[in-house]
């Protein structure tokens, strides 16, 4: 795993068109901003796994250590559009770009 340091408003770059910015930093939270193509899903991991067992229990794999055909992977939710974080949104996990 690579980590690296950021300030708020600094930018990670994944490849050439993926960013990450640091939006946000309060107590133990950090806010993330993410601009991606619209051909990548982008979800929290969280999100990501119950995407995954869910495709595995539509196709019958009970084993998670199987795995599913490349093409479905991860595509089973919609990509959302831009949300705007909200002033007094302490809790939001609102990003520039994320899936639920």
């Amino acid at each position: 795993m690579l980590v690296l340091s950021r300030h708020r408003d600094e930018t990670i770059m994944l490849g050439d068109d993926i960013e990450l910015t640091v939006v946000d930093i309060r107590r133990d939270k950090v806010r993330i901003g993410i601009t991606a193509p619209a051909h990548i899903p982008v979800h929290r991991k969280e999100v990501y796994d119950a995407i995954m067992e869910e495709n595995r229990q539509a196709m019958g794999l009970q084993d998670p250590s199987k795995e599913l055909p490349s093409g479905i992977q991860g595509t089973s939710l919609p990509h959302a559009t831009r949300v705007e974080p909200r002033e007094d949104d302490e809790e939001s996990s609102s990003a520039q770009r994320e899936s639920a």
